[in-house]
């Protein structure tokens, strides 16, 4: 599997990496939560068909400046710079547990931003009586099995390769640990249901039946909030992070959604 190509786009003063790899109409991409440190299977399956723009928000790999957005509407005004700079104004948007909370918002607060919007078991909204784990509050030798149904695939994204720095790695993966947290604090919750209405386009949500982080519970919540054409489907054998867990499930997914809505606004 070749690299995707990679070039950045400046946020806040920070230079933020952006991998694009394949043909065609670009596909912007989000990554959950530990970002993305690897090209992933998943990323490398939906550029068989579609130009993949997959950048790094502030603190992920690949990115700085996370420490300098103070509030949600900074994270939110640094999204849209770093979609606009890699040139995601109009296309279809994927986005990932913390990237789909920041994806979902994006396209609420300004909806000419997104064409279609694909969110895999998104962050945003909160419950108190169906909170599911609180992967901060775990310890880091168990936050593969609390995000991940998965150990090997899991590993095979954020596992120390043999030719890096374990203590830079570790330190990379920390920074976008903490990173999410400023996105999500307190509890997830970012008040995304009060703004969930003004997303009129095409959505297509996407949950791992083993969950644990965001329960099944919360993509209804997620319907019952969008102003748009809306459909569950729910990927089988896959943890929170089911774009690791079950690439080619996932990635089919995402690829039947956009064929079938191709010829919507």
């Amino acid at each position: 599997m070749s690299g995707p190509k990679e070039r950045s786009v400046e946020v806040n003063g920070h230079a933020c990496r952006v991998w694009e790899k394949g043909d065609g109409d670009p596909l912007g991409v989000l990554p959950g939560i530990g970002g993305a440190p690897r090209w992933t299977p998943f990323l490398e399956m939906l550029s068989a068909t579609r130009r993949v723009v997959a950048p790094s928000l502030p603190g992920f790999p690949g990115a700085l400046g996370h420490d300098a957005l103070d509030s949600h509407l900074d994270w939110m005004i640094a999204a849209h710079e770093l979609l606009a700079g890699a040139g995601l104004e109009g296309a279809d948007l994927v986005g990932v547990s913390v990237g789909g909370a920041v994806a979902a918002d994006v396209a609420a607060i300004w909806p000419t931003l997104a064409r279609r919007l694909v969110l895999i078991s998104p962050y945003g909204l909160f419950d108190e009586d169906d909170t599911g784990v609180d992967p901060f509050a775990v310890r880091p030798p168990d936050i593969g099995r609390c995000l991940s149904a998965d150990a090997d695939a899991y590993d095979g994204v954020f596992g120390v390769p043999e030719d890096e720095d374990r203590v830079e790695w570790l330190v990379t993966l920390a920074r976008a640990q903490e990173a999410a947290a400023r996105i999500l604090w307190p509890l997830g919750d970012t008040r995304l249901a009060r703004r969930l209405h003004r997303i009129r386009i095409p959505t297509l949500l996407l949950w791992g039946d083993r969950d644990r982080v965001v329960p099944r519970s919360y993509a209804d919540r997620f319907v019952a909030g969008l102003g748009g054409e809306t459909r569950i489907e729910i990927i089988p054998d896959a943890g929170h992070l089911a774009d690791i867990d079950r690439p080619a499930a996932t990635a089919g997914a995402v690829r039947e959604f956009l064929d079938r809505t191709n010829g919507s606004p």
